[in-house]
């Protein structure tokens, strides 16, 4: 059996809580059980839970076809462990793991015998960071931190924001999107292009989470001040959205970065080899427009109507177009419009959700302002700061997704019932937390 079609198989078996076909459709347990490995484990070993000691009886007398349309998890298939347990960057805890934990999950030899705290891991990769001069190098190797321990990356992150918040974006973001198709490694978000238009909806099924509470979609032709860099801008929703979990406390699998291609006028990337996107002329007027018709529909669609969708990066001629279009029908903002603030917008996000709104109103960004500039106190303007310490940014993300909830509740906008009696505990309580779990 492929590795392809091992993964299928234990997409299919796992069910992920939901019925869906894919494009071999509808496969049945018993018909997935005659495919055999070249060579290898059965794929009805798998299934009946003999690879990896889980056991498995034959069904002799066929009592098992009442079933053989149920979405089944035998042990052995739904539990990673092990080798795959370790290229899980959402599980994975490298050296971390204790004892125990290599003993139940098969990772005896598989790591050094040394057991480290997630603390000295830090330590470690910080050491590590500061031996590059080049800008760019930490940002590449920040990003594969993030594809290999994503708990670890978010850690750094918090506990170095300062430090590290210029290295995941703005500036060095810049310069990594301007060379994305050279560094490119492993892909990151959704690219929806001019390729996929008519079937949007199946493309965002793709994406392996179903509960989605942000997305930061741009079509890249505004990249900061870099112009036009077409599909490359990937970096951007990328940074944004860890800032987001970083500094907003929003769990890393609710959110969702895309990139929408269609096409680039900048003449030195359609030149480029090595570039990523769609080697034609910017799409514009109605094709430009249906596509993004089509994809606002099938996020709402996929998604509900609590998503908060945010422009980022539009040249400004669709960035104010697509704002109007989509305010009332939509939950959406532009920061580059309204919030663009590290200080504002991962605090506001995390107000939309925490109260489930369904639209942004211009009193929600009022009140985000209002909760900044009550934080501002008189040590900081003896000290010539007109904002507080960046280094409390979760708490001051907390009180101001406190003031955006309270004001969503008074206009009416908040879905999420009964409103919490202290609205910043609840923010604080709302926070992705980068610690370590315990696996049993």
């Amino acid at each position: 059996m492929s590795s392809l079609q091992r993964h299928f198989l234990r997409r299919v078996v796992q069910g992920v809580g939901r019925e869906r076909k894919s494009r071999w459709g509808l496969i049945t347990e018993r018909k997935m059980a005659n495919v055999v490995n070249d060579g290898g484990d059965s794929t009805e070993e798998i299934v009946n839970g003999a690879v990896g000691g889980g056991g498995g009886v034959e069904d002799v007398y066929g009592e098992d076809f009442a079933t053989e349309e149920q979405f089944l998890t035998p042990w052995a298939v739904s539990i990673a462990s092990g080798y795959n347990l370790m290229r899980d960057p959402r599980h994975n805890k490298g050296t971390a793991f204790t004892e125990k934990e290599r003993d139940a999950h098969y990772l005896r030899g598989l790591l050094p015998p040394a057991i480290f705290t997630q603390e000295l891991q830090e330590k470690r990769l910080m050491h590590n960071l500061r031996q590059f001069e080049v800008p760019l190098q930490r940002y590449m190797a920040m990003m594969d931190l993030q594809e290999r321990n994503e708990r670890l990356f978010y850690k750094l992150l918090i506990d170095n924001v300062e430090e590290l918040l210029p290295v995941v974006y703005t500036p060095t973001v810049g310069e990594a999107c301007q060379k994305y198709g050279s560094i490119f490694r492993r892909p990151q978000g959704l690219y929806i292009s001019l390729k996929e238009k008519g079937k949007i909806l199946e493309v965002l099924k793709n994406w392996p989470e179903r509960n989605i509470q942000v997305i930061v979609v741009t079509d890249g032709e505004r990249i900061l001040g870099l112009g036009d860099l077409g599909c490359q801008g990937m970096g951007i929703p990328v940074g944004k959205l860890s800032l987001y979990t970083a500094l907003g406390g929003i769990r890393p699998s609710a959110c969702l970065p895309i990139t929408i291609d269609v096409g680039t006028n900048n003449e030195k990337l359609l030149n480029d080899e090595f570039y990523i996107g769609l080697k034609q002329r910017r799409a514009t007027g109605q094709e430009y427009a249906e596509l993004l018709e089509e994809f606002m529909t099938a996020v709402k669609q996929n998604y509900g109507e609590k998503v908060l969708v945010q422009f980022e990066d539009f040249a400004n001629h669709n960035a104010f177009d697509l704002l109007e279009k989509y305010t009332r029908s939509h939950l959406v903002f532009n920061d580059d419009i309204q919030a663009n603030n590290a200080y504002i917008f991962p605090g506001f996000g995390l107000g939309l959700i925490m109260s489930g709104a369904i639209r942004v109103h211009d009193d929600l960004l009022l009140a985000a302002s209002e909760a900044l500039a009550v934080q501002v106190e008189d040590e900081h303007f003896k000290k010539g700061l007109i904002y507080p310490p960046f280094t409390n940014i979760r708490k001051i993300s907390a009180n101001i997704a406190a003031k955006v909830a309270d004001k969503a509740y008074q206009l009416g906008l908040a879905s999420r019932l009964p409103r919490p009696k202290d609205l910043v505990k609840h923010a604080e309580s709302c926070m992705y937390s980068p610690l370590y779990r315990t696996y049993r």
